[in-house]
């Protein structure tokens, strides 16, 4: 079928101006998990280059300019979706949650992703197929409706979401294009929207998901590597690219990032963290993999994969590590962070976590592959760090990579080290304070609140 596509030009900080149109043939019948068709569209974007010296947050007249604005009234959270709600969702099975907290199934939904948190409470959910689904009610006191699709995109691997309040816009990445789509309060599915950007001009391949934050304006996304250890040919891979909110003036803020998979924006600073998943095959329990608040440095932010990891350690003979950026929070090897949210110091709302873990990091971590002896190497979990703005409070610990981390949600792994029931993926945080965590082996969204 044809999907008719609105071009959407947003200036930062500008009302929408509709500028012209396009069509583009969308995918019909079963969701592809398994690759992606090369297509999307014109893009508006450039073929990216090195940004030479951009420094963030954005201030304005001595105020610091974030995301968190309260946006225009189309989107300020005033309007339900009128979903009829589904049957209470029974408690999730076998998991364990850090004290005072209790966890339930949310939704059925194939292969979650990434998860992006509307004004309304109303939940967006990317997907490993073509569709961007929609919770209704994720945040009503008792069950949310059923999960519906929102939009379905022209490529597949729709991972990657988020939500700009400063424009009222969804954006959804695909492996290799690029999306926005306007939005009121209350609607149910996308209004037409449009292909703004291309990544991966190369084709797909290695690390096929797309991740995407929004702040000051600008949108970022993190395209994953094409290989485990290489010297990339495309200019967009293990790459974060920062735009316009229209897709416009794409280049690179940061790179050799092996595969970002996690991406999150600081609430109050405005920062742009990333998170990065080490190489294979190096000595066991190495490299760590890290989350680091790219827009923090100056210019370029330089990861050092394939030849430098961790504390400006060498994996290549001759390497210079040394103008290569040591991160601020790690984890263990094969860890494998997917998701990750920020909660924000002053959310507000009826299920609001108390301040032991307000203004703190929520990670995903989807576990290894890698096993030994026949069991995994790394169980799924989700962590909290502690943090003081984009300052852990716990610094690195070279030593101990578990150091930072306090387990938040467990028993995704059984304890033969062989079964899993689970393994996390996206997290967000709701417009009432609840914490979603998607899981893509048991293809369910789940919604902590305080007991």
């Amino acid at each position: 079928m044809k999907l008719l596509i609105a071009f959407l030009r947003v200036a930062p900080g500008a009302a929408l101006a509709l500028a012209t149109t396009a069509s583009f043939v969308a995918a019909c019948g079963a969701d592809d998990a398994n690759g992606a068709t090369a297509g999307g569209g014109t893009p508006a974007g450039q073929t990216p280059s090195d940004a030479g010296s951009v420094t963030f947050p954005v201030t304005d007249g001595g105020i610091l300019v974030t995301e968190a604005d309260a946006g225009p009234p189309a989107c300020r959270g005033d309007v339900p979706s009128t979903a009829a709600p589904q049957a209470s969702p029974p408690p999730a099975p076998a998991l364990t949650l850090a004290a005072g907290y209790k966890i339930e199934t949310l939704a059925t939904v194939t292969s979650p992703r990434h998860l992006a948190a509307l004004p309304n409470g109303d939940l967006l959910v990317g997907t490993s197929g073509t569709r961007l689904m929609l919770i209704p009610g994720a945040e009503a006191d008792g069950a949310s409706g059923a999960a519906t699709t929102f939009a379905t995109l022209p490529e597949s691997q729709a991972h990657g979401v988020t939500f700009a309040r400063a424009n009222c816009t969804v954006y959804a990445a695909t492996t290799q294009g690029i999306h926005s789509m306007p939005y009121v309060d209350g609607q149910t599915s996308a209004a037409p929207g449009s292909g703004i950007a291309k990544v991966r001009p190369g084709g797909g391949g290695g690390h096929v998901t797309t991740s995407l934050g929004f702040s000051q304006g600008q949108l970022y996304a993190s395209v994953g590597s094409s290989c485990n250890a290489c010297v990339e040919t495309d200019p967009t891979r293990a790459t974060i690219q920062i735009m316009g909110a229209d897709g416009s003036g794409m280049t690179t803020r940061a790179k050799r990032i092996r595969n970002a998979i996690a991406v999150a924006v600081h609430p109050q600073t405005g920062s742009l963290w990333a998170g990065g998943a080490g190489q294979d095959d190096l000595p066991t329990g190495h490299p760590y993999e890290f989350l680091d608040p790219v827009t923090a440095h100056a210019g370029v932010a330089d990861y050092g994969w394939p030849d430098c990891e961790e504390n400006h350690v060498a994996y290549k003979a001759g390497a210079d590590c040394s103008g290569v950026v040591v991160p601020r929070v790690v984890v263990p090897a094969y860890s494998t962070i997917i998701g990750a949210a920020f909660y924000p110091a002053n959310q507000p709302g009826t299920f609001a976590f108390p301040a032991s873990h307000k203004g703190g990091l929520f990670l995903s971590l989807h576990g290894s592959w890698h096993d030994a002896n026949g069991k995994y190497i790394a169980a799924p979990r989700v962590v909290f760090v502690e943090m003081d703005g984009d300052t852990p409070k716990i610094p690195v610990d070279w030593a101990d990579p578990q150091k930072q981390l306090t387990d938040f949600v467990t028993g995704f792994q059984l304890a033969d080290g062989t079964t899993r029931i689970g393994r996390p993926s996206g997290v967000a945080v709701g417009a009432r304070g609840s914490l979603f965590v998607a899981d893509d082996q048991a293809n369910v969204v789940y919604r902590i609140r305080p007991k």
